[in-house]
């Protein structure tokens, strides 16, 4: 069957369509997105303006025409950190579902981290081991970890990129001294995180998904062959060695770097701060890139429900 599955993130708004059937490897078809960028319309008391919520109403009505033009036969319609967060949440659900004429499910951050990890679980394979998964959003930083398809730790702080941005990194370029600050609150802020990580077993591979990470592992990373395909791997060492270099630069310069795209100029110096304070406090030297992520891990979810005859997400 055509499956389509709208993610309505904190920075886009991203249509997947893909033919799927239970226990068979699904193939995308198309990708639709449009670039929002919800956090830069969030208000002093954490809501999203009404400029904000007719962006969205927008976008869902380009990805709602552009599933009708594929023939979708379900279409999965999620949402994460911006909406889950916002004061006017119920609102902006509201307007959303009536934009997109059905349901609405917005993900806790711990389902982010469990679907994310499903996906990279089947995109590795077994033979991975155990594996820690690192995500990067808009809104929020997941964290997932375990050996199974199911993480035994699943764990979501509010260190998106856009978040830390507007919060951390308003100037452009940003200040040494507000990188330090960003790095400081990150670390207290992953200190519990940390905690319960370092608790378990020494992951087999560590692995990023996310635009966030792909972003910057077109900057600081290297292919390498490894588990039947080509991959790409990123060391601590090298993105610590970008960040200043990102930092001293204004977003529109940045784009001309390989791999920046437009949309993520402006956030990827606070994604690379968080990243990078992550994997020094995990004592993490390298991750793998997956090219796979939460929109595969709601796909996959959806096809084995059917297999056993159940409905939704």
């Amino acid at each position: 069957m055509r499956l389509g599955i709208l993610d309505i993130g904190s920075n886009t708004v991203h249509l997947l369509t893909a033919q799927a059937r239970p226990g068979g490897r699904p193939h995308a078809t198309t990708s639709d997105r449009t670039v929002v960028r919800l956090m830069r319309f969030l208000t002093p008391e954490g809501a999203i303006s009404e400029e904000g919520i007719r962006a969205l109403e927008a976008a869902v009505s380009r990805a709602r025409a552009a599933a009708e033009a594929e023939r979708v036969e379900t279409l999965l319609a999620t949402a994460t950190s911006a909406v889950r967060d916002a004061v006017n949440g119920d609102e902006v659900i509201a307007r959303i579902e009536a934009a997109l004429g059905q349901p609405l499910q917005v993900l806790t951050g711990v389902q982010e981290a469990e679907l994310t990890f499903l996906a990279v679980r089947r995109w590795f394979g077994w033979d991975a081991g155990r594996i820690l998964l690192l995500d990067i959003g808009g809104g929020s930083f997941e964290f997932s970890a375990g050996e199974d398809e199911t993480p035994e730790i699943a764990e979501s702080v509010a260190l998106g990129a856009g978040r830390m941005t507007i919060e951390y990194l308003p100037q452009d370029p940003p200040g040494e001294d507000a990188v330090a600050n960003l790095r400081a609150h990150a670390r207290a802020t992953l200190a519990p995180v940390v905690a319960k990580l370092n608790a378990l077993p020494r992951p087999d591979h560590i692995i990023g998904s996310s635009k966030a990470i792909r972003s910057l592992a077109n900057l600081a990373g290297r292919e390498v062959s490894g588990l039947g395909f080509d991959r790409t791997v990123m060391s601590r060492s090298a993105l610590k060695s970008w960040i200043p270099r990102l930092a001293r630069i204004p977003a529109s310069a940045r784009q001309e770097l390989p791999g920046i795209t437009p949309d993520r100029t402006f956030q990827i110096v606070a994604a690379a701060v968080s990243l990078h304070t992550a994997m020094k406090m995990l004592d993490l030297d390298e991750l793998e890139v997956s090219p796979w992520a939460l929109r595969e891990g709601v796909l996959v979810r959806y096809t084995e429900s059917m297999s056993w005859g159940g409905v939704g997400i």
